[in-house]
């Protein structure tokens, strides 16, 4: 037995469902339903606003891209860099440039960890079994 309910969605949420059917090749029909059982898709309000574009793209991605991210890692080189700089960082020893070069690395961190946990958040909400780290 089923039941036909007429539901206004405001346009965020319903387009991050279309994205997700679109992602996963599923009818709208089908993520909405899983949505209603599960709850909705994970979400990326709470992200620095400098995060939210790169997270909610993910949503369109299909589940192969997300696979890539959420298994993704930094290269030796970037993070040794990194490391490098926050070791100084400490000695207090940083060039102005180094400064903002290290300010920029941890943004860029920041953002690869969050869109690697977004991804994995994605990939469970659609019925994957995601390892944890």
């Amino acid at each position: 037995m089923t039941a036909t309910v007429t539901l206004q969605l405001p346009d965020p949420i319903y387009q991050r469902l279309v994205n997700t059917a679109i992602a996963t090749g599923r009818s709208l029909e089908e993520v909405m339903l899983h949505a209603l059982k599960v709850g909705s898709p994970p979400d990326w309000e709470n992200a620095p606003d400098e995060f939210k574009a790169d997270l909610a793209a993910l949503d369109r991605l299909e589940d192969e891209a997300l696979w890539k991210v959420a298994t993704g890692h930094k290269t030796e080189e970037d993070m040794a860099r990194h490391f490098e700089l926050l070791e100084r960082n400490k000695e207090h020893t940083l060039t102005s440039a180094e400064q903002v070069e290290l300010a920029e690395l941890r943004s860029q961190a920041d953002l690869f960890m969050l869109r690697k946990a977004h991804a994995a958040a994605l990939l469970r909400w659609r019925g994957h079994r995601v390892p944890h780290p």
